[in-house]
């Protein structure tokens, strides 16, 4: 039963992570695919942009809570914390690769908070104050909201002395970095420099 409810698990996670939250919201609020607009990033800041304000709020918490809902559903059927660690980076999997949507999703940011807040909930303030201050320095969201994982590994050690969830926030943040890795070089042949892409002059400066 065990062994069952281990499997159950791992296809729940990458079912709740391939619910498709920023293409529902193009859809009803525009009639359009997301996936076709600007950055063309399944994704709540792509939403935000080409979307609207609200919409793109609610894709980040239906995304974060993604992660959430995935390790939850885990441990609620009793699965050992590796499994529910695996669960959540089953359910970033899930986003970046929809079965939903021909496998063509997002980067997974967003799930990953999800995952992260929910194994390490003491790393979130540590998250939001990198957050913000990268914000203040660089007026660009995906650099300060990419950036700011990197608290997690020493949140996971410092805090909670646990080295497997530092070992495992260390392997989903590079991971996450893979898959930002694209974004990043268009960004760099749109803006002309990486300095450009760093250092913006306000929100609506978007590569």
């Amino acid at each position: 039963m065990t062994y069952l409810l281990i499997v159950a698990a791992i296809i729940s996670a990458y079912l709740i992570g391939s619910f498709p939250s920023a293409y529902i919201a193009g859809r009803l609020r525009k009639g359009t695919d997301i996936r076709q607009e600007g950055s063309k990033n399944m994704g709540a800041t792509n939403v935000f942009y080409n979307v609207g304000i609200v919409e793109g709020i609610s894709v980040l918490l239906a995304d974060a809570g993604k992660g959430v809902a995935a390790i939850a559903l885990a441990r609620y059927w009793g699965t050992p914390e590796p499994v529910q660690m695996l669960a959540g980076a089953v359910a970033v999997l899930g986003h970046i690769y929809p079965v939903f949507l021909k496998f063509r999703g997002g980067k997974g940011g967003a799930t990953a908070i999800g995952v992260f807040s929910f194994l390490m909930p003491w790393g979130i303030p540590f998250y939001a104050s990198i957050f913000g201050i990268l914000m203040l320095a660089t007026r660009y969201f995906t650099v300060s909201f990419g950036s700011a994982f990197i608290c997690f590994p020493f949140v996971a050690w410092f805090v909670y002395h646990q080295i497997g969830l530092m070992v495992f926030s260390v392997g989903l943040i590079l991971f996450l970095f893979i898959m930002y890795f694209s974004r990043i070089k268009e960004m760099r042949a749109k803006g002309g420099s990486w300095n450009h892409v760093a250092f913006r002059k306000g929100l609506k400066d978007r590569l």
